[in-house]
């Protein structure tokens, strides 16, 4: 080996990071962590090319508590991560809007909400036409609007003020491609780069966002994690949109502002969303056939507006229930999960760091119950769904 490692994270975007700041900042831990990337450069990463929001607007008591947690995190971003850190924290809500046939769902995910002290409103026609007078609502049958604590923030920026924080803490930071794991039994034991270099472990993270389920593979492992490509379009509305907050329209489109532009952007039909692989350009019939029409009908002065730019990113898709994947796997003890959080991902990511140390240190999730999320699940092919995905 060249080198030995307590633990070793695979993947250093913003689940790795936040799993080696989280290591390295417990001080019942004192082993030694190292990330592994492939490129540094992140250009590829889920983490960067997201729409980088937060919301409580989940259907799941624990998503909602997770994304909590990540909201406490990035107000305190200067505390915890450094006075010069500046996250662009953009407090602006969602507005999750629904017609007479999703009203039951959004009103039954609005008293889970409820209940777990997240602070948003359900709203009627009236009182969305009286907020948002811009907005079509002939068709609506209500919106649930966050009020506080849902917005948007700087991905780049959170990326990289947490790999800074974990390496000041310690956190070896290593650039490579894992090709292959080694596994002895019921142990995994080692990673080997495309280089050469081989790194002994004595328990393995695996953080490889949608390539998850490939890693899983090498260790013997069955994971239905894999990338779906989406698309993000920049546009630019002429006529002013006061208090646009990140909207979510019943067709399935979303969008919300950036700087002096919006961004937006929509699913695929679930039977035309392949594997994504390698594939990143843009789909241009997307935002041409799907997301403009629909969003000129709820934002009519949407009719008229300029394409900026477009980008495609890939999108981390647990293909059983579009939930996580988070803590050991139930007989390969020393390998560690935290994958498949399908869209919702970054927001997460410190909740989701938090359990992966937590469990690595002392066995279990101290901070919050994340059982649910378990791979005993996987294994059992028993979905557990989050209804509410973007």
């Amino acid at each position: 080996m060249d080198e030995n490692f307590d633990v070793l994270i695979v993947g250093g975007a913003i689940m790795g990071a936040a799993a080696a700041y989280f290591l390295t900042l417990d001080p019942a831990f004192r082993g030694r962590v190292a990330v592994i990337e492939r490129d540094t450069t992140f250009a590829r990463s889920s983490t960067t090319l997201s729409a980088a929001s937060l919301r409580q607007q989940f259907s799941i008591p624990e998503n909602i508590r997770m994304s909590l947690f990540g909201l406490e995190f990035l107000r305190s971003a200067k505390e915890r991560l450094g006075t010069e850190v500046d996250l662009a924290w953009h407090e602006g809500g969602y507005l999750i809007l629904a017609s007479e046939a999703g009203l039951p769902i959004l009103a039954a995910n609005h008293r889970v909400q409820a209940a777990e002290g997240a602070d948003i409103a359900l709203l009627d026609p009236e009182a969305l036409k009286a907020g948002f007078p811009w907005l079509n609502v002939e068709d609506i049958a209500a919106g649930a609007y966050g009020r506080s604590g849902e917005g948007w923030f700087d991905a780049h920026a959170f990326l990289a003020a947490l790999r800074a924080a974990g390496k000041a803490q310690g956190a070896h930071f290593i650039t490579g491609e894992v090709v292959s794991i080694e596994r002895t039994g019921d142990r995994i034991t080692g990673a080997t780069l495309a280089d050469g270099r081989r790194f002994g472990c004595g328990a393995l993270v695996n953080a490889a966002g949608p390539r998850a389920g490939r890693l899983a593979g090498l260790a013997g492992i069955a994971l239905p994690v894999e990338g779906r490509k989406r698309c993000v379009f920049v546009v630019h509305c002429r006529t002013p949109l006061p208090k646009l907050p990140l909207l979510v329209d019943p067709t399935g489109f979303y969008i919300r502002p950036e700087g002096a532009y919006q961004i937006c952007g929509a699913p695929p039909p679930e039977d035309n969303d392949p594997d994504a692989k390698d594939d990143f350009e843009v789909d241009w019939s997307v935002f041409e056939e799907g997301i403009w029409p629909n969003l000129a009908h709820r934002i009519p002065a949407m009719e008229e507006l300029k394409v900026v730019r477009a980008w495609a990113g890939h999108y981390e898709m647990n293909l059983l229930d579009h939930n996580a994947v988070i803590g050991p796997h139930p007989e390969v003890t020393n390998f560690y999960f935290m994958n498949g959080f399908s869209g919702h991902g970054l927001q997460q990511a410190p909740a989701a760091g938090r359990a992966i140390a937590e469990w690595i240190v002392h066995g279990r999730s101290v901070s919050l119950d994340l059982d649910v999320f378990g791979y005993e699940r996987i294994a059992a092919g028993r979905p557990h769904a989050e209804l509410n995905i973007i």
